[in-house]
Parts: C-alpha cells; sequence; structure tokens
C-alpha cells in the first residue's frame, strides 16, 4: 500500500521497534494533544468524525478500498463480509448518535467543554466537569476490527492521545482508520499511534504502560491478567475478557409465518464476521411448543446459511481451524447415526457452515466460523439452567418472541446476568452508545471535577 508512514505500523516489516521509540512516540502524543485536541470542542470532533465517517460509506472512498483490497489476505473475512461489517460499524456514526452517547453518558452535551450544571445538581449548588486520560492505550484483540474503531472514536470524543497496540497481523482496519483521520484533520490524526507486536514483548509494553494513564484491554482472560500484572499501580485497566453469546426463540415466534425470517435473522448473526466475536451465538435455544419444531428450525437455519454462502461467503481458514470443524462434524455424524435426537446440516465439499441439532439443551462452545448449535428447551428458565455454567460471562442473547411476552423474557434475562438483550439478526451490530459488558462506553474513561460555589 502507498500510505505515508505517519504510525509504527507504516514501518517496513524488516524494522524493529525498540523501547526508545515507543517511549519517544508516546512523549509525542502527549505534545500533540496538549496542543491541537485538549481545546477542541465537541462538536468540532463530532464533525471531523461524521465526515470520516460519511467518507468510508463511499464506494470511491480510497481508505476503503484499500481495506477491501488488502483486508481479504490480512483479516481472514471475505470481501463481502468486510464491506457489510464497515458499513454497519460507519454507519452508527453520526452527529445525532455522538451527541446521544455523550448526554446519555454524561448527563450534559458539553460535560467536555465546559463545567455544566444538571438539575439534580442545583440544590448542592455544584457544577461539573469531565475529562479523559492524557495517553489513553488500547490492547486491541485480533479477531473482529470493530471494537478497536470504536476505542478510537471513544478516546478523540474525550479528548485523549492514543495509543494502540494491535494483535500481530490486525493493524490494516485500524491503521487505514487513523490514516483516514490524518487525511480529514491531521492535527486530530496526530493524536493517534497505531503499532503491532506480537504479545509478551515486555521490553516494549513495560514502556508503554508507564506512559499511560489509562489501559482498555480486549482479549483473553489470560491476556488481561498479565496486562494487569504488568501494570503501574497508578494506571485504570478497562479490560474486556473472554465472553460468550447464544439466542432464545420463544414458541410464538415460531409460526409457519414467522419461522423463516428468524430463521434468516439468525443466520444473519451466525455469519456476521463469521461468527467470530463475542456477540456471535454458540448456541440458539428453540422453546418446545411453536408451530415449528427445534428441529425444522434448524433445517429452516441450514437452508438460509447456504444462501448466505453465496451472497456473503465465510472467509478462507487456517488449516488447523478447518481442520478442528471436520474433527467435530465427523464426531456428530457418529451421534446422529445412533440416535434421533441428534441431527447435522453442513455445506457441501467445505467447511462453510454446519448446524447441529440436539435434543439435549446443556449449552455448547462452538468452534465459531459458522459452526451453531440449535437446542429445543422447555421455556427460558431451561435454557438459563442449561448455560449456567457459564453465568457471568454470557455478553448478550438475541430474542425472537412477542411483544406481549418481551418485557417478561428480559427482565428474566437481566437477573440472570446478561448485559445486553437484542433483536435477533442484531446481535453483531450493537449500537455505538451501547455499555459494553453492561458498563458505560464513555463513563469509564472519565474523571470528573466537581465544583461547589
Amino acid at each position: 500500500m502507498n500510505l505515508p508512514n505517519y504510525f509504527l505500523a507504516d514501518l517496513p516489516a524488516e524494522a524493529t521497534l525498540s523501547a526508545a521509540m515507543i517511549t519517544e512516540a508516546c512523549r509525542t502524543l502527549k505534545r500533540n494533544r496538549a496542543q491541537y485536541l485538549v481545546g477542541r470542542t465537541t462538536q468540532s470532533v463530532i464533525e471531523t468524525l461524521c465526515e470520516v465517517a460519511d467518507q468510508w460509506r463511499q464506494p470511491d472512498c480510497r481508505f476503503r478500498r484499500l481495506a477491501l483490497e488488502h483486508g481479504v489476505k490480512e483479516t481472514g473475512f471475505s470481501g463481502q463480509i468486510l464491506a457489510a461489517g464497515l458499513d454497519a460499524f460507519f454507519s452508527h456514526i453520526t452527529t445525532e448518535n455522538l451527541h446521544a452517547l455523550i448526554t446519555q453518558e454524561l448527563g450534559h452535551a458539553h460535560r467536555l467543554d465546559e463545567f455544566v450544571i444538571e438539575s439534580a445538581e442545583s440544590q448542592f449548588k455544584r457544577v461539573a466537569l469531565a475529562r479523559g486520560p492524557d495517553l489513553l492505550v488500547h490492547i486491541a484483540a485480533g479477531n473482529v476490527p470493530n471494537p478497536a474503531l470504536t476505542s478510537i472514536v471513544l478516546g478523540l470524543l474525550v479528548r485523549s492521545a492514543q495509543f494502540v497496540k494491535c494483535a500481530t497481523g490486525a493493524s490494516l482496519l485500524p491503521r487505514l482508520f487513523a490514516h483516514s483521520i490524518y487525511d480529514t484533520e491531521p492535527k486530530l490524526g496526530a493524536c493517534l499511534e497505531i503499532a503491532e507486536w506480537r504479545g509478551g514483548r515486555t521490553d516494549l509494553e513495560s514502556v508503554l504502560y508507564a506512559q499511560a494513564d489509562c489501559v482498555t484491554a480486549t482479549g483473553s482472560d489470560e491476556t488481561l491478567a498479565e496486562v494487569r500484572r504488568q501494570l503501574p499501580a497508578n494506571v485504570r485497566l478497562l479490560g474486556y475478557g473472554h465472553r460468550v453469546s447464544f439466542g432464545f426463540v420463544a414458541h410464538e415466534a415460531l409460526s409457519h409465518f414467522h419461522a423463516k425470517r428468524v430463521a434468516a435473522h439468525a443466520a444473519e448473526d451466525v455469519a456476521a464476521w463469521d461468527q467470530t466475536g463475542c456477540l456471535s451465538p454458540h448456541v440458539l435455544y428453540v422453546e418446545a411448543g411453536g408451530a415449528v419444531s427445534a428441529e425444522l428450525f434448524a433445517e429452516m437455519l441450514a437452508g438460509e446459511l447456504s444462501q448466505r454462502e453465496a451472497t456473503h461467503p465465510r472467509g478462507k481458514l487456517p488449516a488447523e481451524h478447518a481442520a478442528a470443524i471436520a474433527s467435530r462434524r465427523v464426531f456428530y455424524e457418529v451421534r446422529a447415526a445412533a440416535s434421533p435426537d441428534t441431527r447435522l446440516w453442513q455445506s457441501d465439499n467445505s467447511t462453510a457452515w454446519t448446524i447441529i441439532y440436539e435434543a439435549d439443551p446443556q449449552f455448547q462452545l462452538s468452534c465459531l466460523n459458522r459452526f451453531v448449535y440449535v437446542k429445543s428447551v422447555a421455556n427460558l428458565a431451561e435454557a438459563l439452567k442449561a448455560a449456567e455454567p457459564l453465568r457471568g460471562k454470557v455478553s448478550t442473547v438475541g430474542l425472537a418472541t412477542s411483544e406481549h411476552r418481551k418485557q417478561h423474557l428480559a427482565m428474566e434475562l437481566a437477573r440472570w446476568g446478561v448485559t445486553r438483550i437484542c433483536p435477533i439478526g442484531q446481535m453483531q451490530n450493537p449500537p455505538l452508545a451501547w455499555r459494553h459488558d453492561g458498563r458505560p462506553a464513555l463513563g469509564d474513561l472519565i474523571t470528573w471535577t466537581d465544583w461547589e460555589q
């Protein structure tokens, strides 16, 4: 790619990063923040972000073209899946959504610009100002790109200089996003750094953490534990560890008229980002008593995934991942031959998609890459009992139900500990203002100054 060397990730592959380079990059970011970012108004930052997002939605956008041209090889996703994922992400970056996010999290649209007072504070004669960290470090995961892009957006809103450390082979999309910001507003882009190295480089990570005020980390629980171990005591860590998700289809959503539409929506959740994110469903629980049985629903889902493969094909897998799918298929082929309680549907001559129907409701972790379980349950209570070993680790539940039952089912899920409930078909498309793992997106980053008058 013919891009200028604005970021460490732009350096040639043979370049060697050093602790001195990381330290100097952090110091430069802080200087640039003080000069270019701290004094910016919220509205000016929002306008730049929306301009960049509008560009990314245009087919002739240079950075979008580079993402689709080079992203298939680097990310492993097909061009169609990449395009759909980028469109979904950038469609959320609007003036209305960004203002709504700030108001939701901070109580007032100008909290980051000046001291303001809300009605609840007036009785205490107190005004308050919100401010972000001087240097915000992101340890980004390598499976799905959207969380890293979201982190950059949030960091700019709170006026933080940002250092994004990407997983090996996963810097392309954050790098292109940062370049697009730099191209639109160089002073804003100068407050970003994108770098890539394999985890475990304590020589680089120790100096990076020493410069940070706050670190966000997305990845395995082991990764988060290692980051926490390395952090100085005065540096905040916002960790997002291992999470799983599932779907629940209520019996009233399974009329002959609605079932096919629900299956199509469920296929969208399975196909989005090839089922590799923490918001992707491992299991779809289907409530008994509907006009369409769980087994028939699984067959309908297989038909929908077959159609998705024709229009939005799954990316090419590494040999070991394809072997894991093939091995698990063999296991269920044997089980299905011996028992009517198990059935299997799969793509022909490939590992592109796999549906396993089981009467046993026990939650099963999928090997992902469009491999999903469909299980029959008597009701939501049985589904939650089957998922009990993962209680506290469930991120999202996709729900298909009727208007009159959705409040009851949502309350049952919330009390069990689910942090996000959405319609089936939207599991991998959370709104910008969602509370990741039940925590405020901007609020976690903020330090408050109260002024008592």
